[in-house]
């Protein structure tokens, strides 16, 4: 059989399967050859000693030749099952490992993504946390800050009859002291028309000496009795007349605002 009818994949056998498929057909050479040795042999073994070291020909279209043909084409086919097994299983073990490495990295980008996640979950919840602190923080501050303002800054008021008025329910607010702007105003101009110098020298308080002064025509003893501390001494100051004139009348008729005549 000519070399070149051997099916081209033989050629990548492997140096074991390549020995064993030459050890194949050797045999089968020899036994071919013996096979071909005429019955009467040992007869003519001296004549013929040394044609036996010469090679042997026969008939390629021969049984013996056939059986030989057939037995090295069976002998390819098997090498070739081998090698195509041989490259299957290579193949499988390279998928296989090409597998379990793309399922490692998979895993490991998951776990990592995990953590990136986790991590910028636990970073957005603080900045957060430490923003509302901050805001908190801020809004107290703001808050402390107006207060400090409201107290450090003192009202100012005008140094007339509106300003008197308004500076004293100021002061009445924070003692509790009930009465309206309006029936303050309306008692003070029945009294002394706004006139803080004003005073009484004709009636019952004057002959007794002590005569009703003032925005609200108060006597000293009832303005010593109703004086609010934080206002001055002073009957004549017109806040600290305004403010003991209203404490007086919340005391004795419940409200400046119920007094409409003399009081």
């Amino acid at each position: 059989m000519s070399a070149t009818r051997i099916p081209s994949r033989v050629r990548r056998l492997n140096k074991v399967q390549k020995i064993s498929v030459a050890g194949v057909s050797a045999l089968g050479v020899a036994a071919l050859t013996f096979s071909l040795v005429p019955s009467n042999a040992e007869a003519e073994i001296a004549p013929q000693a040394a044609a036996a070291a010469a090679p042997v020909a026969f008939t390629a279209g021969s049984a013996q030749a056939k059986t030989v043909q057939n037995s090295m084409i069976e002998q390819h086919s098997t090498a070739e099952k081998l090698v195509k097994a041989a490259d299957a299983a290579k193949a499988k073990a390279a998928a296989e490992t090409k597998a379990a490495a793309a399922k490692a990295k998979a895993a490991s980008e998951a776990k990592a993504k995990a953590a990136a996640d986790a991590e910028a979950k636990a970073k957005a919840a603080a900045d957060a946390k430490d923003k509302a602190a901050k805001a908190k923080a801020d809004a107290k501050k703001r808050g402390t800050e107006a207060a400090n303002r409201s107290t450090a800054r003192k009202p100012v008021y005008a140094n007339n009859l509106d300003g008197w008025i308004r500076e004293a329910m100021s002061i009445m607010k924070k003692e509790g002291i009930p009465g309206s702007y309006e029936g303050i105003h309306r008692n003070i101009i029945r009294e002394s028309s706004g006139n803080r110098w004003a005073i009484n020298n004709w009636d019952i308080n004057a002959r007794n000496g002590i005569p009703s002064k003032g925005l609200l025509q108060v006597i000293q003893p009832t303005f010593d009795r109703y004086h609010v501390a934080g206002t001055k001494k002073d009957l004549y100051d017109p806040v600290a007349n305004i403010v003991a004139a209203c404490n007086y009348a919340a005391d004795r008729y419940g409200s400046m605002d119920n007094v409409n005549s003399a009081y």
